[in-house]
């Protein structure tokens, strides 16, 4: 026995997975990642380690192998990695990221001019005490 066309049952809405319902958090889901949930509030934790990378930097220098070079590499490349997060999710510590880049650079800028300076001094210590110039030729 056949039902008339008009008598058929509603199938059910076509679901894509994931669009049922709306998002529980602020944090975009990456495939095999597990979700996270943001409470309100809440500072980002790169943005803590940018700064306290920028700070440590200036003191890193006596660890043999690591130098604070490095760290101030790592304050960076945090701070700039928790100011997207932050612009994702909403956390607090833009402030923090931002001040651990900024002293991250600063103390890069500082090395970089440190070692021009020592070459720089290398270089007129060689000139004063070989007496080369520029101006003098010998005849």
């Amino acid at each position: 026995m056949s039902t008339p066309a008009g008598n058929l049952p509603t199938p059910p809405p076509t679901q894509i997975t994931g669009q049922q319902t709306e998002p529980s958090t602020a944090v975009p889901h990456t495939p095999g990642l597990p979700m996270t949930t943001v409470r309100p509030g809440q500072t980002n934790s790169l943005a803590i380690i940018s700064l306290v990378a920028g700070i440590g930097s200036f003191f890193a220098h006596v660890i043999p192998g690591i130098g604070g070079f490095t760290i101030a590499v790592v304050a960076i490349v945090t701070g700039y990695m928790a100011r997207n997060q932050i612009k994702e999710t909403g956390e607090q510590g833009m402030g923090l990221a931002t001040a651990g880049m900024v002293i991250g650079i600063v103390h890069i800028a500082l090395i970089v001019a440190v070692v021009v300076g020592i070459f720089v001094a290398i270089f007129l210590f060689g000139i004063a005490l070989f007496g080369i110039s520029a101006t003098h030729t010998s005849g």
